[in-house]
């Protein structure tokens, strides 16, 4: 595997080139591409958007709309003669659009110094962008006529073919043309690590627990902190900048390969961690205001027309980390939890406090009742509309109703936590052990919400975090980096014609599964360093099995998958109670285009749930009694928590 990173060490050619075009005539134009990764990774972002003219189109509108984000905040700050506006003169005549926007020449004369430097800022921010773009579309017309002439797909049918189909043909092409020289056959498991080579780390990192920081916040405790802004931070530590343990794509660096440099890599990626906590600290108030921008323009005509649109729920950045199994894609993961959505707001809206819900009533009704007086009145004369604050007024209460009636429970349905729960995991595949019995409880409600948050909650986050980032950085990621490089050092493994991945990728239950999920330990370590959380070796295992019929795993993969499904029927609920296995496997059932589906459009999801719920069965059977032991205990030694004993299931 050395040998395949030193061929790829080309002293005069840029790391992030695709294509490396072969002279000789006879030999086809897509043989031998350079960087794989970028290729197949494009290749993919090509098929899922759609094609070469909507890519384009978007990058255009991309570039467009931060123009005019940035011209409509200066003309709003600048060029409104807002005392003519709110008429603070009290002025008779009426007023009209060109009385309250200043006059062109006193634009300029309005403009500050800090003006200048944020606009001055913000084009170059813009320069960038287009360059990004222009460079980004020189590639992917190199994919589009991989598309079309390789593959012979026309962009106008990418929307009716689905991954598997495109992924199926780009192996047959590879046996023609040789992409990859240092493997004649390219497995699905290839292209997949191909694609995800740096999100199987950061998977892998989050099931370790290594990242996302957890931030004790007081009154409020334990916060898993996991934005955009921190993921890219992480990604150009880990991946993408010169310094990172990344020399290029494919290939670790050697030094992180040998145990006595481990305290001196230590030293510099803390070092690097600093460095790049003080640029996002000063960078911190640009972002922070572009943030706010961003937000405003994005959300404030949805919250107008639909307050409660931002006390509706969805899957946290760390939910959607925590949830992705090893070589999952990006459709595949959004597929299962758009399935699980409706069960895991169900599952939520079981909860209710009393107090809160009495003063949602009261506060309904009292809203209600001088919207409905405003709303008559208006109606009986239209001259109403124009008193004064009459519309902000009106609006105000319509919000202030409709988030009441987004807290107040529906009565006359009957919840089981247990089964709403089960009903969440057979789409999510994840559910720590120590959740089994304890659906009815506000410290599972509470752990559940952060992965199922609401969007204002996202939304605060996001808008906090060029504030929050560099804290984070310094005192939880910089405390940290012993540990990464130690990760890096036992969990990256060199594939043939790959490169190095992460060892977990390679879901080898050998060697990273837990004898927990398994009929027998035989096969399995007991070292829980080398084992996989919450049986992510398996479940991953099982969903790409099922995602890729025709991949052949390694032998002891392969007969634990066949063990799997041969037993998949005996997991029928064997008493009343056992709430667990009484899913419905219909519910919230989600295909959709065929460039979302999972695996080929054959392929019956609910064959995934039932192996799903037959893991979780057998690993609870195994190590049910000791979790219940262990959550006595705790119960001995913790305050009552909040409960409701009439929805238990046992």
């Amino acid at each position: 595997m050395q040998n395949y990173a030193t061929l790829h060490e080309v002293g005069d050619q840029e790391e992030n080139s695709v294509l490396f075009h072969v002279a000789e005539p006879s030999r086809a134009r897509w043989n031998h591409i350079e960087d794989l990764d970028s290729f197949f990774s494009r290749m993919y972002r090509y098929h899922q958007r759609h094609g070469f003219l909507c890519m384009l189109m978007q990058e255009i509108l991309e570039l467009v709309q931060f123009v005019f984000v940035v011209f409509f905040t200066t003309f709003l700050w600048h060029c409104v003669n807002y005392p003519m506006l709110f008429n603070d003169k009290q002025s008779l005549t009426k007023i009209t659009l060109a009385d309250v926007i200043l006059p062109t020449d006193q634009w300029l004369s309005n403009f500050t110094l800090s003006t200048w430097v944020i606009l001055s800022i913000a084009m170059l921010v813009w320069m960038l962008r287009l360059l990004r773009s222009v460079y980004n579309m020189i590639h992917f017309w190199d994919i589009k006529q991989f598309f079309n002439s390789a593959l012979g797909f026309a962009d106008s049918e990418l929307e009716n073919l689905t991954w598997h189909e495109v992924q199926t043909k780009v192996r047959a092409v590879q046996l023609e043309q040789e992409m990859c020289i240092h493997k004649p056959d390219l497995t699905e498991l290839d292209i997949y690590h191909r694609i995800l080579r740096q999100q199987n780390y950061l998977v892998a990192m989050t099931n370790k627990r290594l990242i996302p920081p957890r931030l004790q916040v007081p009154f409020i405790g334990e916060v898993v902190f996991w934005t955009r802004g921190l993921k890219y931070n992480i990604q150009l530590l880990l991946f993408w900048g010169p310094w990172a343990p990344f020399k290029n794509p494919w290939h670790l660096r050697d030094e992180y390969r040998k145990p006595n440099l481990r305290h001196e890599l230590a030293r510099d990626l803390g070092r690097h961690i600093l460095w790049i906590s003080f640029a996002n600290l000063l960078l911190a108030p640009l972002i922070f205001i572009w943030q706010i921008l961003y937000a405003f323009f994005s959300y404030a005509e949805m919250f107008k027309r639909e307050p409660g649109s931002l006390g509706m729920r969805n899957w946290s950045m760390f939910g959607r980390m925590y949830l992705r199994h090893f070589n999952e894609l990006d459709h595949e993961l959004q597929a299962r939890l758009c399935r699980a959505h409706r069960a895991a707001s169900r599952y939520l809206a079981a909860f209710s406090s009393p107090l809160v819900t009495i003063i949602a009533r009261s506060v309904a009704f009292m809203c209600g009742s001088v919207l409905a007086v405003l709303l008559i009145l208006t109606a009986y004369d239209e001259d109403v509309i124009t008193v004064e604050h009459i519309i902000t007024i009106m609006t105000v209460l319509g919000g202030c109703i409709a988030i009441c009636r987004s807290i107040i429970p529906d009565e006359t349905i009957a919840w089981c936590p247990e089964t709403l729960l089960s009903n969440v995991l057979q789409h999510t595949h994840y559910l720590p052990p120590e959740w089994r019995g304890q659906a009815h409880t506000a410290r599972i409600r509470s752990e559940f919400q952060q992965l199922f948050q609401y969007k204002v909650v996202g939304l605060l986050e996001e808008l906090l975090s060029p504030i929050i980032t560099p804290y984070v950085l310094w005192k939880h990621v910089y405390t940290r980096v012993l540990d990464i490089v130690d990760f890096y050092r036992n969990f990256t493994v060199s594939v043939v014609g790959v490169g190095d991945v992460c060892s977990f990728a390679q879901m080898d239950v050998r060697r990273h599964g837990n004898p927990e999920w398994h009929e027998t330990d035989a096969a399995t370590p007991t070292d829980q360093y080398t084992q996989a959380e919450d049986g992510k070796t398996e479940l991953s295992l099982i969903h790409f099995k099922f995602t890729n019929p025709q991949w052949i795993p390694p032998p002891e993969s392969l007969m634990f998958v066949e063990n799997v499904e041969k037993n998949t029927n005996s997991i029928a609920p064997q008493n009343q109670g056992d709430y667990m296995l009484q899913t419905d496997m219909t519910d919230s059932s989600f295909r959709g285009a065929a460039w979302k589906a999972e695996g080929p459009l054959n392929s019956i999801t609910n064959d995934m749930n039932m192996s799903t719920m037959y893991l979780h069965e057998r690993h609870f059977r195994q190590t049910g009694s000791r979790y219940q032991q262990h959550l006595q205990l705790q119960q001995l030694h913790r305050p009552v928590e909040e409960t409701t004993p009439l929805l238990l299931s046992r």
